[in-house]
C-alpha cells in the first residue's frame, strides 16, 4: 500500500547530543561525475575520522546513466549516454540537466544506525517539499523512492493504480557514513530515460515523471529553499557551505 507523509518518527534521524549543522552546499553548473565521486569520497572519509561535518551537495549532472550495485546489463536498452557503474544501492538510472541531484554524507553513528531509517526519512523529506508545490507523493515499503499516483493512466494487471517515480534514491553507507543520495526530476528531458529500464521499472503501469511534466514549472532555486527547510524538520540545522559555487 502507498503511504503518505509520514508524521510519526519524523525527526527520527536528528543529531540527539552535540549537533552540529550539516553543511549546505550548492555547486552551480554541470559537474563532472567522476569528480563529484572523488569529492564525495574524500568527504566521507573525514567525517569517518571527525575531520569534517556532515553535508548535503546540491549539483546538476550533463546527461549520463549510472549503473548501481544492483544493476542488470539487461537493462541498459541503448547507451545514449556515457553510463558510469557506482557503488550506490538501486538499478540503473539518468541522471541530466533539470534535475536535482543532492549527494547525502551524513554519519548515522550520530544519528540512528538504520538504513531503513534513514531511506524513510528521505522519502518523507521528499514527500514534504513536493506538498509544497501541490504534488500528492507517496512512498512504498516494497519500492524505493517517491511516487505519484497517475489515475488518469491505465492500470496494472491487478487493477493497480498507474504511477511514477519522481525522485530516485539510491544510497552507499562507509563505517556508517552516507553517500550518494537523491535525484529529484524538476524539468529534465523524460525522452533521456528510454535508453534503460529505469531503476528496473518494468511494469507497464509504472514509469517516471517530474515536476514539469504535472504542469508546475518551477525555477531550480525555488525547489532548493524549500528542500533546505524541510530538511532541517527531519535531519537538523544546516549551514552555507564556504565553497558555494
Amino acid at each position: 500500500m502507498p503511504e503518505k507523509l509520514q508524521n510519526k518518527n519524523s525527526q527520527f534521524l536528528l543529531v540527539s547530543e552535540n549537533p552540529q549543522a550539516v553543511e549546505w552546499r550548492i555547486s552551480e553548473g554541470l559537474q563532472d561525475y567522476q569528480k563529484a565521486l572523488a569529492d564525495m569520497e574524500l568527504r566521507v572519509s573525514q567525517i569517518v575520522h571527525h575531520q569534517e561535518n556532515e553535508q548535503a551537495w546540491l549539483l546538476e549532472h550533463a546527461a549520463l546513466y549510472t549503473a548501481g550495485a544492483s544493476a542488470k546489463d539487461e537493462d541498459l536498452i541503448e547507451a545514449r549516454f556515457p553510463v558510469h557503474l557506482s557503488r550506490r544501492g538501486g538499478m540503473l538510472t539518468y541522471h541530466g540537466p533539470g534535475q536535482r541531484i543532492i549527494y547525502l554524507m551524513l554519519d548515522l553513528s550520530r544519528r540512528h544506525r538504520d538504513v531503513r531509517a534513514l531511506i524513510f526519512a528521505i522519502e518523507n523529506w521528499l514527500i514534504a517539499t513536493l506538498a509544497e508545490f501541490a504534488v500528492e507523493a507517496v512512498r512504498h515499503d516494497t519500492r524505493v523512492g517517491v511516487w505519484v499516483p497517475r489515475p488518469q493512466k491505465p492500470r496494472g494487471p491487478n487493477g493497480e493504480i498507474a504511477e511514477d517515480k519522481i525522485a530516485a534514491i539510491g544510497i552507499q553507507i562507509r563505517k556508517w557514513v552516507s553517500f550518494h543520495g537523491v535525484a529529484l526530476n524538476i524539468c529534465p528531458d523524460l525522452s533521456h530515460y528510454s535508453g534503460i529500464v529505469p531503476c528496473g521499472i518494468e511494469a507497464q503501469h509504472l514509469g517516471v515523471t517530474s515536476m514539469q511534466d504535472l504542469g508546475i514549472n518551477v525555477d531550480m532555486k525555488e525547489v532548493d529553499q524549500v528542500l533546505r527547510r524541510n530538511f532541517e524538520i527531519y535531519f537538523g540545522s544546516t549551514t552555507d557551505n564556504p565553497i558555494n559555487y
